[in-house]
């Protein structure tokens, strides 16, 4: 009778000691609003720092639901005319999937082990569909600045919600990767990679996407250094209210610009409208607007010397990739060696993973801003899959093939060393015994030089006494009682 009245009156079914359902709804649209906030935060205050401004409170609060419902991959439109605005500013989306994460992770720590995924998952989901059925609605109306359709809206940000939960809630969960069914693996050749090989091919691929990120990185603040993004900011605004929403803007694109970077240095680059182009091999611009990252676009052709060091960036970041992969492959992180081929397949996997990442990231960067010249904005995904997937395969499979041999080179080499002294004792201990010796090269060699080095110490020994004067008597230290003794 206490466990029934103790039990929340809305919860799932079988949970007496969980959450109830309308807790959980909550919950999810607390996360919705804690991602909303860090677009309206901000523009919230601008709108107070603005002085005389047409715009009202609920019109600052419109545009912050519009970015926020396209930071998610949302469509929008603009103006009368219904100007398309589809660039995702990516760290929104980096926000909202890391709170979405943690919310995954939550409720994962608070249900059973047996509770399936979508049971645990769906209430969070729907509070924070909730969240962006309101933002959507706030956004359709005919007097907001960005327009946002409610149906596709919702899917974009229901794939978005799925994906963050789903990854929280396994990672909390320690899901694995899925092996493949014994049916299917019994069939394959004797070369392929073995079961688990899926986890090290994964690290691999993170580690050169980590890399490339990191190279872009470089080159964007090699072109921040070198560039005029901030004289630009300083003509673009002359208050601190546009100063502030300039930064803002930058910061909301920074991503994107990190994205654009890496497509450069990949070499397929990117377009700053349509028919134009920024790649190492070539650039091709027109008329570019006001804005000061776009002040960081090369006005021509890099240098050879530029066009090497970008080309560089690609090959350093597949180094630790490979040695991950050879670590792997020469049996240090599995039970038993993989075969040449299988590291090859394992490479080549992780290739192909990485193309698709990398091309699904520069779709999600690009987009448009505009009809006609501005409709074409960011990498071509296609291209910058295939670039990511070509120098991932170029690089990190021979690396990986060069590591493992050398990992198998020096773990043979140290299980002979270690073979030689194990049997150096039982070698000198049958010697002794007047048994006969063994023959082994090495043990003999190791034997004589250990014979050579002591004698080498006595005579050593012998010449520093020969050579050392001889100490007087008044020099000496005091005697003890038993030298005095012996006297």
């Amino acid at each position: 009778m206490t466990q029934l009245m103790g039990r929340p009156l809305l919860g799932l079914p079988g949970d007496l000691g969980s959450r109830s359902v309308v807790v959980e709804v909550l919950t999810g649209a607390r996360t919705a609003l804690a991602a909303l906030s860090v677009i309206a935060v901000p523009v919230l205050g601008l709108w107070v720092l603005t002085p005389y401004g047409d715009v009202t409170a609920r019109g600052a609060l419109r545009l912050s639901c519009a970015v926020w419902l396209l930071g998610h991959g949302a469509p929008l439109t603009r103006g009368p005319a219904g100007a398309p605005v589809t660039v995702t500013p990516l760290l929104l989306t980096v926000v909202s999937v890391l709170l979405l994460r943690r919310a995954g992770a939550r409720a994962a720590a608070r249900t059973p082990q047996g509770t399936g995924m979508p049971r645990a998952l769906l209430p969070l989901g729907a509070g924070y569909l909730a969240v962006a059925a309101w933002a959507a609605a706030e956004c359709g109306r005919a007097d907001a600045v960005l327009r946002a359709d409610a149906p596709p809206a919702l899917v974009a940000v229901a794939v978005v919600a799925a994906a963050g939960l789903a990854w929280g809630f396994c990672g909390a969960h320690g899901a694995a990767v899925p092996a493949l069914p014994p049916a299917f693996t019994e069939r394959l050749p004797g070369w392929a990679p073995p079961r688990g090989s899926a986890a090290a091919t994964g690290r691999a691929a993170a580690a050169w996407l980590a890399g490339l990120v990191a190279g872009a990185g470089t080159l964007l603040t090699v072109a921040v250094l070198v560039g005029d993004a901030g004289h630009s900011a300083d003509g673009l605004a002359d208050r601190i209210a546009g100063v502030l929403g300039l930064v803002l803007a930058c910061a909301l694109l920074l991503p994107n610009a990190l994205v654009w970077a890496a497509a450069f240095a990949l070499g397929p680059g990117f377009a700053v409208g349509a028919g134009t182009v920024v790649s190492p091999f070539g650039t091709r611009l027109g008329a570019l607007p006001e804005f000061p990252l776009f002040e960081l676009v090369p006005g021509g052709p890099a240098g050879p010397g530029w066009a090497l060091a970008v080309g560089a960036l690609p090959l350093a970041a597949g180094v630790v990739p490979a040695l991950l992969l050879g670590r792997a492959a020469a049996g240090r992180t599995a039970v038993r060696v993989w075969h040449p081929g299988g590291t090859a397949a394992a490479a080549l996997a992780s290739a192909l993973g990485v193309g698709a990442v990398a091309g699904a990231v520069a779709w999600l960067a690009g987009g448009a801003l505009a009809p006609g010249r501005m409709s074409a904005l960011g990498p071509v995904a296609w291209q910058t899959a295939l670039a990511a997937a070509g120098w991932c395969a170029a690089v990190v499979l021979p690396g990986a093939l060069i590591a493992r041999r050398l990992l198998l080179r020096a773990a043979g080499a140290g299980a002979a060393v270690l073979a030689t002294r194990a049997a150096v004792p039982a070698q000198s201990a049958v010697s002794a015994s007047g048994g006969r010796p063994w023959r082994g090269r090495g043990a003999v060699a190791a034997v004589r030089l250990r014979t050579a080095s002591a004698h080498l110490r006595a005579g050593l020994h012998a010449v520093v006494a020969l050579l050392a004067p001889a100490v007087p008597p008044w020099r000496r230290g005091p005697r003890s009682v038993g030298d005095a003794a012996e006297d």
